[in-house]
Parts: structure tokens; C-alpha cells; sequence
């Protein structure tokens, strides 16, 4: 018998049919991905199944019986849990509490810290319990959501994008948690767009493209290629760069200390780093380690007093503000694309004002202006949206992303610093950003990226720095490091000195 099925499902928004007769079965036990590209239907698809959005026709079935969900309520009673892509979490409210009401009825707020401790010790997805939400990294706020799910013992997991800001040894650590669950009967929906996760992980696969189902495989017997063919109807484009020697010190950043803003951030402790133009550096390290509390202080959102020396071409950027970096032709995308980098209720075109001020003789903007500017960014990184009116939270997260990063690409910064740039892509548009980065550096501009996807950061940087605690380690250039050592930098265990780690 089968845990879930679903028949011809259906659902159409004005405009565009979202999921187009799609049918699934999924047994007790069976790990099964859900792939397509950005926009393919994916998410509305699990949200359907989590009783979060209803379909406008077809059929699903629970154990063999015909099943309505008229809420995600009614689906955790049957034990059904759900990590989303976007966060469902109280900003105010501690790292406990968001899991306990996530629990409804049963163990006290003392019990779920104490489980929560065990399993984050179990699964390395440590978190303090009592560490207020707004507080987390985007990689801490998807432990919240994993270990909220696993707290609730469910029968179906569904999961979207749930490493896309995981660490490598944190990956490791929840495929671990996914088996034994599976083991025990626990049917798991893993939705994402890291084809060697899906073949390493997962039994069975569904392919959608356009709303559609364009293949049921087993991915561990298809490659990269296979899998990319179904998704997009192609391969993706492999990455070519060229090697170049770096340009001139343009962003340096000198024995910067500073106290964490909020009780449970992280100090900085001596961080120096040096950008050069025509180069990307690449920022590794584990999320929650001072990646967050480093990149605000660089965009000035932090604007407290810090010690230590902030530099663009040798000018003091120590109480400039992001506007004023921003007119000195300094870029941010932040790893929080809706709330931060996007506002959820505004328009394409109003989140295109937040960043890309137009001109707006005697106090009126030119909305037309802001329009065709906004037009002009859907097209040049094809978003799929419904126009420059279209609201930022109807927008699927790949195709978000897609905007707030290349809203920043299209302003032709001197200095690019983006956090997590291809978080939540598919395969052709995670592709797309990353030429796009290295066109930017090509064309002699200076690029930090910071992403927790090793492999993201190995194919981008000409030279790599990790965060540990607070501390930055040397520069280390990318053509001489490895995964393994990488890895053990992660943990703070790098040479004091940029000549002792050349030759570690």
C-alpha cells in the first residue's frame, strides 16, 4: 500500500497553471526528490500536500483512502511536517518557543528544549534554545525548521531546499537523520535543486518542467546530465574561467573587532581581509560563526562604532551609510532575500527603488522609468514572474533570488558583496548567477561571496578566507586548497600567518 498518492492533481493561478495533472505515489520508508527548475511547480505542489493551498481538481489518498486537507492543521494530525523553503518563524520569539507552538498540544516548553538539545546534539543542528529567532543566521533558522519537523515523529516529511544553507558536515548529518527516519517507515518528500544530493539520497525521483511531470526515475541510476535534460531540456552550460593576476587593493578591512549587536551574536576578534579588483573572494564557513555580523558592518547596516579600519581605495568607510556606500559604487545582496533583500507586499518595481534609486526631479518619481528598469531586469536574468507589478512573495524563492541578485549585477557595482547567491537556483539559473559573477569580476570589479556551498565557492573564488568564532582565517588561494582542508579551517584550526598556510 502506498502512503501517498496523488492523481491528476491541479492548480491554476491567473495567469499560469502552476501544477498540470501531476500524479505521484510514495511507499512507507521510500526517500523520493521532487525536481524541477524555478517555477516548475514544486513548491505549490508540497504546499498542496501539507493542506497549505487546495487543488482545483484531481485526487490525493492517504493509505489507500481518499483525503481532503483543508489546512496544514489538519495535516499534522495525520502526521504529516514540513520544512519550507521560506521560513514559517516568530521573529520575536525564542528558538523554543517557535518549536514547541510548532508542536501543538503535548510536551511543556521545558521538555521540547531538552529534546530539542538531544536531537541537536544527535544531528549537529546545536542551537540555543533560548537565542531569540531574529537573531539566527539563515543556516540557524533552517536547523529551527528541520528540528521542529523532526520533534513531531511524522509519518511523510517534506522537505524544500533543506541544505541549501547547510554545512557539509551538517549535510552529512541530517542524510544520516533522513535514513534512520526512513527506516522506521517514515515516507520523506525531498525537494531539491543539488543533483548529487538527490542521487546520493534519494530511491525514487519525480521530474517536473512547466507544471508537468516529464519523468519518474530512479536517480541513482541517471547522471547530472540525464537528470539536468529532464528538468530544463538541457545541460547546462559548463563554467568557463580564466585565470587573471588580481587588480589593486580596493576593499580592506583591518584588525576589526566589534561587540555582537544582539545577546546571542558573535564578536568579531581581529579580522582582517583584503579585496583586490578583478578578484573573488570566497567566505567559508559554518553559518553563525560572524559571516552575518561581518558582511553588515561591511554594507553599514550595523553602524555602531567598531574597532578597527573599514577601507575602499584607502578612504575610511567607518560611519558611511549603505545609501552612501552604495553611491561610491558598493553593492550588498544579503542571504534574507524576502524581508531584507525584498520586501514581501511591494512590487517588482517598488523592490527596484530600495537599491536603485531613479531621479526624481521636484520630489515625483518617473514610475515609468522604474518600470522599464524593472522590466529590463526580469528579462536580462529571466524571472519568471508576471511583470514589474507582480508582489515579491508571489515569486517562486529561485526566481526571487534571481532578481535581488541581479537588481545589484545590473547596477555595475566596483565591489559585489553577496551572501548565499544561489541559494534555493536550479541548476540553469544557479549557472547563470555564477557567470554572471565571474563576468563582473572579469570586467575588473571586486567580489566577496559568502555561501556555505563549498562547491559553489571552488568553482568561483580566485582565493578563499573561512570564519571560525569570529576569527577570519589568511587568504588562501583557491588552486591550493582542498575540501579536507577547508573543512578543518572550519573548525578554527588554520596556520596563524598567510605564508604558513601557503605552505601547510
Amino acid at each position: 500500500m502506498f502512503r501517498l498518492e496523488l492523481d491528476a492533481i491541479t492548480k491554476r493561478y491567473p495567469g499560469v497553471t502552476a501544477n498540470d495533472a501531476v500524479s505521484l505515489r510514495l511507499r512507507p520508508g521510500e526517500i523520493h526528490a521532487v525536481l524541477g527548475e524555478n517555477g516548475a511547480g514544486k513548491s505549490t505542489l508540497m504546499k498542496i500536500i501539507y493542506g497549505a493551498v487546495q487543488p482545483d481538481s484531481g485526487e490525493l489518498r492517504w493509505n489507500g483512502k481518499a483525503l481532503q486537507l483543508d489546512s496544514p492543521r489538519a495535516a499534522r494530525a495525520l502526521g504529516i511536517a514540513m520544512v519550507f523553503q521560506h521560513f514559517a518563524l516568530f521573529e520575536s520569539l525564542t528558538v523554543a518557543e517557535n518549536v514547541w507552538l510548532g508542536l501543538g498540544r503535548g510536551p511543556t516548553l521545558a521538555e521540547t528544549s531538552r529534546r530539542m538539545a538531544e536531537l541537536g546534539a544527535e544531528y549537529d543542528l546545536q542551537l540555543e534554545p533560548a537565542r531569540p529567532v531574529h537573531t539566527l543566521s539563515v543556516g540557524e533558522r533552517q536547523r529551527v525548521e528541520i528540528l521542529r519537523a523532526l520533534l513531531a515523529e511524522p509519518q511523510l516529511l517534506i522537505l524544500d531546499e533543506p541544505t541549501s544553507v547547510l554545512a557539509p558536515s551538517a549535510i552529512a548529518g541530517l542524510f544520516a537523520t533522513l535514513r534512520k527516519l526512513a527506516e522506521r517507515a517514515c515516507s520523506i518528500l525531498y525537494v531539491s535543486h543539488k543533483l548529487d544530493e538527490v542521487r546520493a539520497l534519494c530511491e525514487s525521483c519525480t521530474v517536473l518542467r512547466g507544471g508537468r511531470v516529464t519523468g519518474s526515475v530512479d536517480p541513482r541510476q541517471e547522471s547530472n546530465a540525464s537528470l539536468s535534460r529532464l528538468m530544463i531540456g538541457a545541460e547546462p552550460p559548463a563554467l568557463s574561467r580564466r585565470e587573471q593576476p588580481p587588480g589593486e587593493l580596493c576593499l580592506e578591512v583591518e584588525g576589526l573587532s566589534h561587540a555582537p549587536a544582539e545577546p546571542f551574536g558573535v564578536a568579531l576578534r581581529d579580522v582582517s581581509l583584503r579585496v583586490h579588483r578583478g578578484e573573488i573572494v570566497g567566505l567559508a564557513g559554518v553559518s553563525g560563526n560572524g559571516q552575518r555580523e561581518l558582511l553588515a558592518l561591511l554594507s553599514g547596516e550595523d553602524a555602531r562604532p567598531a574597532h578597527g579600519a573599514v577601507r575602499w581605495c584607502s578612504r575610511a568607510l567607518n560611519g558611511q551609510s549603505p545609501a552612501q556606500r552604495r553611491a561610491l559604487g558598493l553593492r550588498f545582496a544579503p542571504e534574507e532575500r524576502l524581508g531584507r533583500a525584498a520586501v514581501p507586499g511591494l512590487s517588482l518595481a517598488q523592490n527596484t527603488l530600495l537599491t536603485r534609486p531613479e531621479p526624481a526631479p521636484h520630489g515625483w518619481l518617473k514610475l515609468s522609468a522604474l518600470h522599464e528598469l524593472c522590466a529590463h531586469l526580469l528579462q536580462r536574468f529571466d524571472v519568471r514572474a508576471q511583470g514589474p507589478q507582480a508582489a515579491a512573495r508571489s515569486l517562486s524563492g529561485g526566481n526571487l533570488q534571481k532578481f535581488v541578485v541581479g537588481r545589484e549585477l545590473d547596477a555595475q557595482p566596483q565591489l559585489l558583496i553577496v551572501s548565499q547567491p544561489t541559494w534555493g537556483v536550479d541548476v540553469g539559473a544557479s549557472a547563470q548567477i555564477r557567470r554572471q559573477l565571474l563576468a563582473l569580476r572579469d570586467a575588473g570589479a571586486a567580489v566577496l561571496v559568502a555561501s556555505e556551498d563549498l562547491d559553489e565557492l571552488f568553482e568561483l573564488s580566485d582565493v578563499l578566507v573561512v570564519m571560525s568564532r569570529g576569527r577570519l582565517s589568511p587568504r588562501l588561494p583557491t588552486r591550493q586548497a582542498s575540501v579536507d582542508q577547508i573543512g578543518t579551517w572550519m573548525s578554527g584550526l588554520w596556520p596563524e600567518s598567510e605564508q604558513e598556510a601557503l605552505h601547510a
